[in-house]
């Protein structure tokens, strides 16, 4: 654990187990903590948490994951439900952490999902810390190798700023949330969200994450899905992100194309002067294999077509749709954020006729069922 000097107040830069064990040791008594995360999916194949920052209402702490073989401790401190770990857009970071050391949050406020419910319209944490604090993040490191070592001090620095504002921002937002009677909404959102993960990587068929490829058809999608599958080879060997190899807009448009000639892949463009003379030869000889598969074993779109529903649950959905957005006007908040429009088709699908009818199709939160149930029923009966 070493100390350095900055505009930061004080930096701990946390890289062995020793010294994160003190990080643990002098921090398990605070109340709030603020946290971040950096990772380098731009940068390699497979993405990992490269610098984890903590910060106090004193301090700040960039943890080096890289440095240290065995996070798993660092779970006395996330997962204790008598400290709030304060992220701001916690989704990724609450994945990551269960992802890379199956480490899972408890007692988490995000104060970016605190200020859609606060009615703020743009909940970046760039213009919230301008809008409430008249300050400005530097983000000109914002898409650097953060697994690069040593890191450059400007780097660590800015990490440490990014949790350097969490903690007041969270006791403005929360007496904010207690006066607009929003507290624990929030706080039941961001329960949710500590149940988050990721799902699984590199499904296949690879095309069904490619846009577009839906509007193919079966012959093209079987060049499409040989092209992706030499483009992950390719990337795990290289350790690089897929889109540093070759983008899918590129490998969509051969597919469709199929040229069977490097004259053909030429006029193409789909590819550089650099990519043809590296990968050129192989990419024909992936599409000549995906143009031998019999037709009867070619790949198809797996659709998922939405459920139908009848004129009168349409009917009902559009009443419940002007309700809701006639409520969130009145309570300042995005319509999606009081209820989604996929909550509200499967309340109308349901038809509920009371409360506890309304309370059996466990679509709503605990809050929403709470605040806005006996509005809902009356909605439908109205409609």
């Amino acid at each position: 654990m070493t100390n350095s000097n900055s505009a930061v107040d004080t930096i701990v830069y946390i890289n062995s187990a020793a010294g994160l064990n003190d990080f643990i040791a002098d921090l398990c008594n605070e109340k709030q903590i603020a946290f971040d995360l950096e990772a380098d999916s731009m940068f390699h194949f497979k993405e990992k948490i490269c610098l984890i920052q903590a910060a106090t209402g004193t301090s700040s702490y960039i943890i080096d994951p890289l440095s240290i073989p065995d996070l798993s401790p660092l779970s006395q401190i996330l997962s204790d439900p008598d400290i709030v770990k304060i992220f701001h857009g916690a989704d990724y970071d609450v994945r990551s952490l269960y992802r890379d050391y199956q480490i899972a949050l408890h007692n988490l406020f995000d104060t970016e999902l605190a200020s859609r419910f606060l009615g703020n319209a743009e909940t970046g944490l760039n213009t919230v810390l301008k809008n409430r604090f008249n300050i400005t993040l530097e983000k000109k490191y914002q898409k650097k190798d953060w697994s690069q070592r040593p890191l450059p001090g400007p780097m660590i620095e800015y990490a440490a700023k990014d949790v350097q504002y969490l903690i007041p921002l969270y006791q403005i937002q929360k007496k904010e949330l207690k006066q607009k009677g929003r507290l624990e909404w929030v706080e039941e959102e961001c329960r949710d969200l500590t149940l988050v993960r990721s799902g699984p990587v590199n499904e296949r068929p690879l095309f069904t994450k490619i846009k577009g490829a839906g509007h193919l058809d079966r012959r093209s999608l079987a060049v499409l899905e040989a092209l992706l599958e030499f483009r992950l080879t390719l990337a795990e060997q290289k350790d690089r992100p897929l889109f540093k190899v070759i983008g899918n807009a590129c490998l969509t448009k051969i597919a469709t194309q199929k040229p069977a000639t490097m004259e053909q892949l030429i006029r193409s463009r789909a590819l550089s002067e650099k990519q043809l003379n590296m990968y050129g030869h192989h990419i024909l000889k992936q599409v000549q294999k995906a143009l031998a598969i019999p037709e009867d074993t070619l790949p198809g779109y797996p659709f998922s077509r939405p459920k139908r529903i009848s004129n009168d649950a349409t009917a009902r959905f559009k009443s419940l749709k002007l309700w809701r957005d006639k409520k969130a006007s009145d309570l300042e908040l995005d319509p999606g954020v009081l209820i989604s429009n996929t909550v509200l088709k499967s309340v109308a699908e349901s038809n509920p006729k009371t409360f506890d009818d309304l309370e059996a199709v466990f679509v709503l939160k605990n809050w929403q069922q709470k605040v806005l149930g006996k509005e809902i029923i009356r909605a439908l009966a109205g409609g």
